[in-house]
């Protein structure tokens, strides 16, 4: 069998077996990731298996970059690729990515073993750079003159409409004014 008749075969495979599963989703014909843990889990994760043109005589891309998996360290990504990757050798020239994801199902505890969730408000205020005093009070300044006094809501409501939208035309130049000053050029 060709390649394609063998990911044809397991793409009929896959849906059939995955099908109502909502862990399961196609991201294309050839592309597929699956949540390994329910929702909510803290040890719960996320595979993307994509085939190559010529899987699975040759291995597929299996990735872990989505942003579910945000909060899985860079190395227990690292370790479970890698368990991944030696359960594709021995499954080569086989179709494989049911296999692949049901090992992961098997082995979540263990994959997961020395995972500790990263707290992503701490990763965050990490990259975030620290104010100076100045800037500061700066912004305070600012803040204070962004807001309006009775008298410009006033104004600002009476252009509106009752959306707090302006009315069809309020930008448009007036037509009229332009023909006559554009009328000496005509005489």
């Amino acid at each position: 069998m060709s390649a394609n008749e063998d990911q044809e075969m397991e793409l009929e495979a896959l849906r059939s077996i995955y099908e109502g599963d909502e862990s399961f989703r196609e991201l294309s014909p050839v592309s597929f990731q699956y949540r390994i843990g329910e929702n909510g889990d803290p040890k719960a994760f996320l595979i993307e298996i994509s085939w190559t043109e010529t899987y699975p005589q040759t291995p597929p891309i299996i990735s872990m970059n989505a942003f579910f998996n945000n909060t899985i360290s860079s190395a227990v990504k690292q370790s479970i690729l890698a368990k991944l990757q030696e359960a594709v050798e021995v499954n080569l020239g086989t179709a494989m990515t049911y296999t692949l994801f049901e090992y992961a199902k098997d082995n979540k505890e263990q994959f997961m073993e020395n995972h500790h969730p990263i707290n992503s408000a701490t990763s965050m205020s990490n990259m975030i750079s620290v104010e100076t005093p100045n800037t500061a009070s700066s912004s305070k300044k600012k803040d204070k003159k962004e807001q309006l006094s009775k008298a410009q809501k006033r104004k600002l409501a009476d252009k509106t409409d009752h959306k707090g939208e302006l009315p069809r035309g309020w930008n448009w130049v007036d037509v009229v004014k332009l023909s006559k000053t554009g009328s000496k050029d005509d005489e």
